[in-house]
């Protein structure tokens, strides 16, 4: 019988190995996305602004096949699939087309909350983040009328506020 020794530093060595080629299933989807700004949809779900997941940081997914849809406000949304396989980055690289600007009259609604990538939604469509609206000088415009805004954070409860967007006039929605 032959026996076979494996010194501390080889286990130590196989073991990043295995955590680098996703030894715990996990596949993973980087984006370059323009604009980097658009909302990522997983499987229907929020996870970040497509920027987020470009060069320094990816997304972990279990491998198999995703539905992905990129949303923003001012281009045509995109719908697209992915098969991520374990171990692996699956880079998903899109163009959105954009769409004529709105016409105004415009007002603005800022968001406070502290969650920075709080998905921000007016009549149930994505319009970004929450860190995106939240100071004087950022906000997001809208053509005069009534919304209901949502903000949904990662985890926790949404905050859901009906505003009347006036010309020229901010709202904030906390």
């Amino acid at each position: 019988m032959k026996h076979f020794y494996v010194t501390a530093s080889a286990l130590a060595l196989l073991a990043s190995a295995s955590a680098l080629m996703g030894a715990d299933g996990s596949a993973y989807l980087k984006t370059k996305v323009d604009p980097g700004r658009a909302g990522v949809f997983v499987d229907g779900k929020y996870v970040g602004p497509a920027g987020n997941f470009g060069v320094g940081r990816k997304y972990s997914l279990p491998p198999g096949e995703h539905k992905i849809k990129l949303v923003e406000p001012r281009y045509e949304d995109v719908e697209t699939s992915v098969n991520v396989t374990a171990g692996k980055t699956t880079v998903l690289h899109q163009s959105m087309k954009a769409l004529p600007p709105p016409k105004g009259p415009f007002g603005t609604v800022r968001t406070v909350h502290p969650e920075k990538f709080a998905a921000v939604y007016a009549n149930d469509h994505f319009m970004g983040h929450a860190g995106e609206f939240n100071n004087p000088t950022q906000g997001l415009k809208l053509p005069v009328g009534d919304y209901d805004i949502r903000i949904e954070p990662p985890s926790g409860a949404p905050v859901k506020q009906h505003v009347k967007v006036e010309a020229d006039k901010t709202v904030i929605v906390k």
